[in-house]
């Protein structure tokens, strides 16, 4: 797949504040980068943490653990930094039971497969059932739970300057019932105008199916501030793949129009969540790009009171749009947060559910010699 660093430009309907419209700062660090050690796995293996910082004031933290977004700080309308994602303060809570993958890369193959099987050049491969009857997000132990490797970072200075970094993971053939080798890097860049770019690279040693993606929770007031309702959201997607009562999907693809699903128009999460059981939770067909050779302008998200907003940019031609329906307050995050239900809202860059059983979705097949290429990117910047 071809990846491009060019940006579409949105025609939003609310102004956005350039970043110098933002309170002064008596001084503007330059992009840097910094770490720590964070805690161990059970097994005892020391755990990384990352931390990217810009000149604006935003940064964001990375674990080695899942390649996890821990904490990501961005600034309101009146300069005032928060903390932007669902997450928990130490190894406890990112390896308990609470821990809906918060943040992290999720594969080998993110999202469902129906019945955990596939068929692969005519061989049927079988997976961990651990959803309902279906296998989620790589199984047991995918790449969330899985301690990645640092392999670099890089640092530049001035207007157009960036910091980021790098990890890698070596996915054994055989692991989870995925066949091949895949050997798996990720890099994170946080850029002095205030965008998350999240690039990823992959090969395999024999033919297999790859799908990764972020599964960050987002609450723009904050992710200890309760529910997402209020959060306006635009997704730049006219069609979805309807799903059974599993959320596999049936094959079709179908007009959002005339459906609770239907964010073509800014809209409130929160105005349609009562004709719904679980909140949303299915897949989009992203739009094509505006623009031959760029990235596909994907979702914007405004929350009123804090004035920040989220745009998403992506090469990949479907988006999981899910408000984490299942939560309940039971978990604790950060700060000794109580994560409710519609706590977060996701938005994760994807091919489309059980693509390996449905030969006309976009396929998720990898062979020996190709390279698997994904870009997607949250920019962020504050409304009126």
């Amino acid at each position: 797949m071809r990846c491009s660093r060019s940006v579409v430009l949105l025609a939003g309907v609310v102004a956005l504040l350039p970043l110098s419209a933002l309170p002064a700062q008596d001084e503007k660090p330059q992009p840097r980068l910094s770490k720590a050690a964070y805690g161990k796995t059970a097994d005892g293996s020391v755990v990384t943490a990352y931390t990217l910082s810009n000149s604006q004031g935003m940064k964001v933290k990375l674990l080695d653990y899942g390649a996890t977004v821990a904490e990501l700080w961005v600034p309101d309308r009146t300069g005032t930094l928060g903390d932007v994602v669902l997450g928990f303060d130490d190894m406890k809570g990112w390896t308990g039971p609470g821990n809906a993958y918060f943040g992290c890369i999720v594969g080998r193959y993110a999202n469902r497969i129906a019945r955990g099987k596939f068929t692969l050049e005519g061989k049927e491969y079988t997976l961990a059932v651990n959803n309902g009857p279906n296998h989620l997000h790589g199984g047991k132990k995918g790449f969330d739970k899985r301690l990645w490797e640092f392999v670099k970072s890089n640092t530049a200075e001035g207007p157009n300057g960036f910091v980021s970094v790098s990890f890698a993971y070596t996915s054994a053939d055989g692991e989870e019932g995925y066949p091949g080798e895949v050997k798996a890097q990720v890099t994170y860049t946080l850029t002095q105008d205030n965008q998350i770019k999240i690039n990823y690279r992959a090969t395999t040693d024999k033919t297999t199916i790859i799908n990764l993606t972020n599964h960050a929770y987002f609450n723009l007031a904050g992710h200890g501030s309760g529910d997402v309702r209020d959060h306006e959201l635009q997704l730049f997607a006219d069609q979805y793949t309807p799903a059974d009562e599993t959320l596999i999907p049936t094959g079709k693809i179908a007009p959002v129009e005339g459906t609770p699903f239907d964010f073509r128009k800014p809209t409130k999460i929160g105005a349609r969540l009562d004709k719904l059981k679980i909140g949303y939770d299915l897949n989009y067909v992203v739009n094509p790009p505006q623009k031959k050779g760029s990235l596909a302008a994907v979702a914007r998200v405004r929350e009123p009171k804090s004035g920040r907003v989220m745009e998403m940019y992506s090469s990949e031609p479907g988006v999981q749009f899910y408000t984490a329906g299942h939560m309940d307050g039971s978990v604790i995050g950060k700060g000794g947060a109580k994560y409710v239900r519609f706590a977060g809202l996701c938005l994760e860059a994807q091919k489309f559910p059980d693509s390996p059983n449905k030969p006309e979705f976009p396929s998720a097949v990898l062979k020996p010699g190709e390279t698997y290429l994904q870009e997607t990117i949250y920019k962020f910047a504050v409304s009126k």
